[in-house]
Formats: C-alpha cells, sequence, structure tokens
C-alpha cells in the first residue's frame, strides 16, 4: 500500500473531525497568544522609543533575548520551569503555549510597534508635550493613532505566523491541531493524507489573513503616496 493510497486517504478523512477538534484548540491558543502578544509588543514598543534609557535597556533586553533564541526552547523552559516555580498550581498545557507564543511574537510586535511610533516626526510628541500632555498621554492620543495606520500591515503578517507557530505545542502534548494530526499519523502509519490535511486546516487560516495583509500594505503605500 503505497503513501497516498486510497485507503489511508479514506482512513485520514475519516479521522477529519478529530482534527476539527485540535483545530479549535489552535484557535484558541492562537487569539489569547496574539491578545496577549500585542499587550507585550505595545508596552516594550513604548518603552523601546521612550526617552528613558532605562526603559529602553529593559525592552531591549526583552527583545533580544526572545528574539535569538528558538521557540521550541522557551516553550520548553515555561514547560518545565513553571512547576518548579509554583509546585502546588495546576498549569494546563494551553496555556504554557499560549504563554510560550504570546511572548515570543510579543518581542516581534514590540519592534513593529516601535518602528511605527518612530515614523511619527518626533516634532508631534514635542508639540503634545507643550500643550501639558504627559508622555504617556502623548503616546496615546497622538502618536499611537497616526502609528496604527503603519503597524497594521506587519501586525497582521505576526498574527499569520502565529498561528503557524501554534504548532510548536504537539512536542508538549498541547491537544492542538498538529499534535492531533501527528499523534493519529504516528499511530496509523498514516503520515501522507493526514500532513496533507493538516497543512490545509493551518491554510484556511492563515490565508484570509494573508490576503488581509496584502490589503492593508496596497491600502497604507497609497496612502504614502499620497
Amino acid at each position: 500500500m503505497g503513501p497516498f493510497s486510497l485507503q489511508k486517504w479514506q482512513a485520514s478523512l475519516s479521522n477529519v473531525p478529530m482534527l476539527i477538534e485540535g483545530l479549535g484548540v489552535t484557535l484558541i491558543v492562537s487569539v489569547t497568544g496574539l491578545a496577549l502578544a500585542m499587550i507585550i509588543g505595545v508596552v516594550f514598543g513604548v518603552l523601546s522609543s521612550s526617552h528613558w534609557k532605562v526603559a529602553r535597556f529593559f525592552a531591549r533586553i526583552y527583545v533580544e533575548f526572545f528574539q535569538n533564541t528558538p521557540l521550541l526552547i522557551q516553550v520548553f523552559l515555561l514547560y518545565n520551569a513553571l512547576p518548579l516555580i509554583a509546585p502546588k498550581a495546576v498549569i494546563p498545557v494551553t496555556v504554557i503555549g499560549i504563554m510560550g507564543v504570546g511572548f515570543y511574537h510579543g518581542a516581534y510586535i514590540a519592534e513593529v510597534v516601535r518602528a511605527g511610533i518612530q515614523s511619527i516626526h518626533h516634532g508631534q510628541i514635542e508639540a503634545a508635550l507643550s500643550q501639558g500632555f504627559s508622555y504617556i498621554q502623548a503616546m496615546r492620543h497622538v502618536i499611537i493613532p497616526q502609528a496604527l495606520r503603519v503597524v497594521l500591515p506587519p501586525l497582521t503578517n505576526q498574527a499569520v505566523v502565529l498561528i503557524k507557530n501554534t504548532s510548536i505545542l504537539a512536542v508538549i502534548a498541547g491537544g492542538d491541531l498538529m499534535y492531533r494530526g501527528d499523534s493519529y499519523a504516528g499511530n496509523a502509519g498514516n503520515y501522507g493524507p493526514t500532513y496533507i490535511v493538516v497543512g490545509l486546516l493551518y491554510f484556511a487560516l492563515c490565508f484570509p489573513l494573508a490576503v488581509l495583509t496584502k490589503k492593508l500594505e496596497d491600502r497604507a503605500e497609497v496612502h504614502g503616496n499620497a
């Protein structure tokens, strides 16, 4: 029986409901992980572009650590370190996965936010400060709303990458789409059709966001040339 025989396709397709359950876990981890990454990214992005050297220093350490170490190692560290830090707490692997992708992509989003803030003319924040705004108020009401138009395309791209990176949960038995597919493929020896179906499900999640990214980039280019 070949790796892509009709029988193997039939067996793989009969397990689609099980894969859909894993897809639900992937969606939950993606949405909550992205929300966590956005919070971290905005905080460290603002700190990275602040006037305070200490804030910029700590933001730089965070960004460099998470950008320059593999996500796999970060998730393994969380998986093994959290039970030592809180031995009585029962932390679901889904939560560890959310923290893993959230911390990791938070560093990349921080760089996107920093670049967006720095694309706004420095005179605008000086004008806001001269009008009595605090630094935080100037960021919230003047700079960040303008920077949003610049950072939206790369942020959407980060969402696509984050969805694909949730597959890292498979190494800690996270119950996600990749874990379900990998477990079934290993047990049944049915790798080819199973991985194709899993890949198509990831594609169904990521492709609409990729199209949105392209539209946002085109719109930003039009506004930039206007």
